[in-house]
């Protein structure tokens, strides 16, 4: 029972990196479709990036939910969990790193998401694996959905904040 979880983490982690990666340029190649630049970054600012492990893990999760469910009764629990995590971890590093370094550079900027997409997974891993009862997924993926609408709607009316800023070249 503990393979199926596995390779289906490992799965869900090249999942997230062949498809986070391409969504980097979706919205270049679409001619800068509106509809296209709700699920993919439209600009350099780390929010956008953000998308890039949110929506592929969404999409393998739901997926891997409904074929893990049986076995793995938390899965439903972690997955939400796990986005969130992998979500928050992307601006944590980036900031620490650049913080630290005094600017950011584009192979630390990649590392950031491949890291971020290897901690949810991780996390999603020893939640479902560790977890022996059901738990209540509701406020997990009620963030979750929070989270996609803000994607929506920040994506062409952003706040003024500073993660919402593409970062300043040094």
């Amino acid at each position: 029972m503990n393979k199926k979880l596995l390779h289906s983490t490992i799965a869900g982690i090249l999942f997230t990196f062949f498809f986070g990666t391409i969504l980097h340029f979706f919205y270049e190649w679409s001619n800068e479709n509106f509809f296209v630049g709700l699920l993919t970054p439209v600009n350099e600012s780390t929010w956008e990036h953000i998308k890039l492990l949110f929506f592929p893990m969404l999409c393998y999760g739901v997926f891997a939910e409904w074929m893990l469910k049986d076995d793995y009764p938390c899965i439903s629990f972690a997955y939400p969990i796990s986005i969130l995590i992998g979500t928050f971890a992307i601006p944590i590093i980036f900031y620490t790193y650049s913080g630290i370094l005094g600017r950011n550079y584009m192979v630390l900027d990649i590392l950031t998401f491949y890291i971020s997409v290897v901690f949810a997974f991780s996390i999603m891993y020893y939640i479902a694996f560790h977890c022996t009862t059901e738990k209540n997924p509701s406020l997990p993926r009620l963030m979750v959905v929070i989270l996609f609408v803000c994607f929506l709607l920040f994506t062409y009316a952003p706040p003024g904040l500073g993660i919402f800023s593409s970062p300043v070249p040094s």
